[in-house]
């Protein structure tokens, strides 16, 4: 069996893996489907363990899916001495840009524009911040080469202001010395968490959402295992609820790690780590509302501020401030969208005003907590803790570094297990890896030989890799799946079927929202496309007419929940707004404190 079926995330393979829950013990058990767990069950998987996973809602449904973006080294770690960030990130970054996941990690260049400051007499000052910044990016550059080994990012240059604009026509020149251009890597988070999970699942990982884990199995004072809730399962059925038995249990809940925590109290334990949820929010505006070839980084008064080339669109963002309230669903504020606006306005010639807004998504990071009032001073840095015998938490750290953390967690898993291998996944290219070079190479004998554009071609290898030829397929054996999706030409119809067929996509929001990003790529947030979407994972899923309507209607509520949450002035009322629309998995029905959708409680077995 080739790797691109055996990591098939069909609604049959999802049958097959319950039922293997139900049956068998397993070497670990990973909660969380996000870019950590997802990373930590292909690493444990690659070692040979018997794995699984499972996510209470979709993958990278949380933090993984609402990200800048960016596989980043962190520039700004340098001013802040953090080098072993910056050298660990980079060496990622590397990783992933050429080995891992070339198709989905690519080079995006960036301008840091330098400010003119008065006359000749500040010219000293202007030659010191260029060569401030300059020796930050070559030192950046530098880490590339010695630990990432300058892998997939061509090299920093200098620019004149005529330079810079030559690049960047929307920069406002009144203020403006010239800029610095480097390189980071940008990826579609979404995907690449989707990708793990399958890559995980072609090892011979069982991997399941829509399954909540409800609450730890005990034997004394060590854990082994996991109640879960199977909320695809019809209301009051008996199999809803089973355990699921391991030997290892890992957490990767993110932002919802303190609920793992709290849920140890009953035998007077506190782990060590607490994590703070630091809100980001982004806009996303459409191409032609700025001008420019690169990407710009702003320094602000409490942190950075990046306009990141995204297709046919600008993603600009972020804000970094506290949120303690619903975790699941955070909301973006008409205060956040005028602070990006206001931040942006002050380098564009032009400004730019709501009316421009194509979409606007919020995400959670979850830092360590400590002693900093400001979560832009929080630690970037990840722990991996070890509450309970059988219980392993891994919390923090960021996007870039998902395979260090994985790595960590499993490494500490394998002492308990005894007798395992060390980690593969930095030489493991992820599903569509492989061949993708010489595919790219050849797109256009590719498109010829299909009957498609080459532009189609290019499309889909650039988020499916070599896996391309699975969605060519589709359209040969269906010429119709080659056409636009309705309201989002951007995508195929084709990629709604594969979602459902291939990629674990249960729900119409799951397609729209992350295997697509159309939810907010349009103007419109996907309304013009759910009913097209609806239909083609109907067909695949089984759906009758009743339930096609539900999750079109459900999709609907989402989308003016959100609207409405982002006209609010405030996050206690913007946060209502988007409570307003219930998840489509039911968890309003029981949902736990503060709307957490893990709201895990001990028992004793």
């Amino acid at each position: 069996m080739s790797r691109s079926m055996a990591g098939q995330l069909s609604v049959e393979r999802r049958a097959d893996d319950l039922r293997r829950l139900r049956a068998e013990r397993f070497d670990v058990l990973v909660i969380g489907g996000g870019v950590t767990g997802a990373g930590a069950a292909l690493d444990a998987a690659s070692r040979g363990l018997k794995v699984a996973l499972v996510e209470a809602r979709d993958y990278a449904a949380g933090t993984s899916s609402r990200s800048s973006k960016l596989i980043h080294g962190g520039l700004r770690y340098l001013e802040q001495l953090e080098f072993h960030l910056v050298h660990e990130a980079l060496t990622e970054r590397g990783l992933l840009a050429t080995r891992l996941a070339p198709h989905l990690v690519r080079p995006v260049p960036f301008l840091v524009p330098l400010p003119a400051e008065g006359g000749l007499r500040d010219l000293p000052k202007r030659l010191f911040r260029r060569s401030y910044y300059g020796a930050g990016v070559a030192t950046y550059d530098a880490f590339a080469g010695v630990f990432g080994g300058g892998r997939g990012m061509p090299l920093h240059r200098h620019l004149t202001r005529e330079g810079a604009r030559r690049v960047f026509p929307s920069l406002r020149t009144d203020n403006l010395a010239g800029a610095i251009r480097y390189y980071d890597g940008q990826v579609d988070d979404a995907r690449l968490v989707v990708t793990l999970a399958r890559t995980a699942a072609s090892l011979g990982a069982t991997v399941v959402t829509s399954a909540r884990a409800v609450g730890l199995l005990r034997q004394a004072r060590e854990v082994t295992g996991v109640r879960v809730r199977d909320l695809e399962a019809p209301a009051g059925s008996p199999d809803a609820e089973f355990e699921v038995r391991a030997r290892t249990v890992i957490a990767a809940t993110g932002v919802w790690s303190d609920d793992m925590s709290r849920m140890l109290n009953d035998v007077g334990l506190r782990p060590k780590v607490r994590v703070r949820a630091s809100k980001g929010v982004h806009l996303v505006v459409p191409r032609s509302a700025i001008t420019g070839e690169t990407g710009l980084i702003l320094r602000t008064a409490t942190s950075v501020l990046f306009v990141i080339p995204w297709g046919g669109h600008w993603i600009i963002g972020t804000t970094d401030t506290d949120w303690r309230l619903d975790r699941s669903h955070p909301a973006a504020t008409a205060k956040d969208i005028d602070y990006l606006l206001q931040q942006v306005n002050a380098v564009l010639d032009r400004p730019l005003t709501t009316a421009d807004i194509e979409g606007v998504y919020a995400g959670l990071r979850p830092l360590l907590a400590g002693e900093a009032d400001s979560t832009s001073k929080l630690s970037r840095e990840h722990a991996v803790v070890e509450p309970m015998l059988g219980l392993l938490l891994v919390a923090g750290g960021k996007y870039t570094t998902y395979r260090v953390m994985a790595t960590d967690v499993v490494d500490r898993a394998a002492r308990r297990l005894g007798s395992v291998r060390p980690s593969r996944t930095a030489d493991l290219p992820l599903l569509g890896a492989d061949g993708y070079a010489a595919m790219w190479r050849d797109r256009a004998d590719l498109a010829r030989r299909h009957g498609v554009p080459v532009g189609v071609v290019e499309h889909l290898l650039e988020r499916y890799g070599s896996l391309t030829l699975d969605l060519l397929a589709l359209i040969d054996a269906d010429p119709l799946l080659g056409s636009p999706l309705a309201g989002a030409p951007e995508y195929l119809a084709a990629e709604v079927t594969y979602a459902a067929r291939a990629e674990g996509a249960l729900h119409l929001e799951d397609v729209l929202t992350r295997r697509t990003r159309i939810s907010f790529e349009t103007s419109q947030r996907g309304l013009e496309s759910a009913e097209h979407a609806a239909e083609l994972m109907g067909a695949v899923l089984g759906w009758d007419d009743a339930t096609r309507e539900r999750e079109v209607a459900h999709y609907r509520a989402r989308v003016e929940a959100e609207r409405q949450s982002q006209l609010m002035p405030d996050d206690v009322t913007a946060d209502a707004a988007r409570l307003g629309a219930p998840d489509v998995r039911g968890f309003a029905a029981d949902r736990g404190v503060d709307g957490d959708p893990a709201d895990l409680r001990s028992s004793s077995r």
